[in-house]
């Protein structure tokens, strides 16, 4: 074998080694889609103060007619029915009971909304009609207090599940506020299970199950009815690795569960709301890309999904609200 063989046998074999490591990666870490996908259907919104305008919305929730947006930096909750139409609004900025600071995002449970209030360090309940209740927490990092509450779970037994954001835990409270557990160090961050990077956004499946939006560790994390951690995904062994592949992030800004138990979040950076199934957090589909135009999303910052199917997103960088519908519908 002459000498110039022998060199490109030398430069082959890290080559074809490469490829493998590659091809191995590939069908280890990035998923391939398994559903025909979402179609846009409409869109709503710009920027402004008046009925229907936003100024950098940030979160959404449903019920079976209406849909309810925080409008943050005009510090109200703007309502609308399932085609854009202005219905009503609430909320002003301040820090009086039933004022609002920078309202993320939103749950609807027992025919109330909650509001995670990021600026004012609570959690804010309405009537459906805008009609304040109460008023949850207080700014701190000690038991049943917030430091920016990025979102809010509820569950059937009025139980709440608050992403303490700057505190880096999650909280669960008594209907009152009264503290029962957390999960996660106060004011640590790392990338092991079942300790978060700023979490953003919670929900609860029917099963039980809380799933945690643990944003800039760029991965969903999974615990039991129990509260037990079950299991978590991505990128590679979800421990925050970035990238734009399905079924990686680029910070979770929004995490909601539909009927059926799949899991919607908001991959803000990737400009796409990611859909997964329940077990093990398998790929499903996305839909969405960076963009102005219609079924483009300038940093999608929160889902909702009502019961039907139709997904709500609001395009946080668009000042609008966004509705999708499954293409096989």
């Amino acid at each position: 074998m002459d000498m110039k063989r022998k060199i490109l046998m030398a430069l082959a074999i890290p080559l074809l080694i490469a490829a493998g490591f590659l091809a191995f990666g590939c069908a280890t870490f990035m998923a391939s889609e398994k559903e025909a996908g979402y179609r846009f259907v409409a869109a709503w919104g710009e920027r402004g103060i008046g009925p229907g305008e936003f100024n950098d919305p940030t979160g959404i929730a449903v019920t079976e007619h209406e849909v309810f947006v925080s409008d943050a930096r005009n510090s109200r909750i703007q309502v609308f029915d399932f085609e854009g139409n202005f219905k009503r609004q609430f909320g002003a900025a301040g820090q009086e009971p039933g004022q609002l600071g920078r309202p993320m995002n939103l749950t609807i449970a027992h025919n109330e909304l909650y509001v995670a209030d990021y600026w004012n360090d609570r959690i804010e309940v309405f009537a459906l009609d805008g009609t304040h209740q109460r008023t949850i927490g207080h700014s701190g990092s000690g038991p049943g207090e917030f430091d920016a509450p990025g979102g809010v779970a509820v569950a059937a037994n009025g139980d709440l599940f608050v992403a303490d954001f700057y505190n880096q835990r999650i909280q669960q409270l008594r209907p009152d506020g009264s503290f029962i557990r957390q999960w996660g160090e106060t004011r640590q961050t790392g990338a092991e299970a079942e300790i978060f990077n700023y979490p953003t956004d919670v929900a609860l499946a029917p099963d039980g199950s809380l799933y945690v939006a643990d944003g800039y560790n760029d991965r969903v994390q999974v615990f039991s009815p129990d509260g037990n951690f079950s299991h978590k995904w991505g990128g590679p062994f979800a421990r925050n690795i970035s990238g734009p592949f399905q079924g990686w992030f680029a910070v979770v800004t929004s995490i909601t569960v539909d009927r059926a138990g799949n899991v919607f979040a908001a991959d803000f950076y990737n400009n796409r709301i990611q859909k997964f199934s329940s077990e093990e957090g398998t790929f499903l589909t996305a839909f969405g890309e960076e963009g102005t135009a219609s079924g483009q999303f300038n940093h999608p910052m929160a889902v909702a999904v009502a019961n039907d199917g139709t997904v709500f997103v609001v395009d946080y960088g668009n000042n609008r609200v966004q509705k999708w519908r499954a293409k096989a519908e």
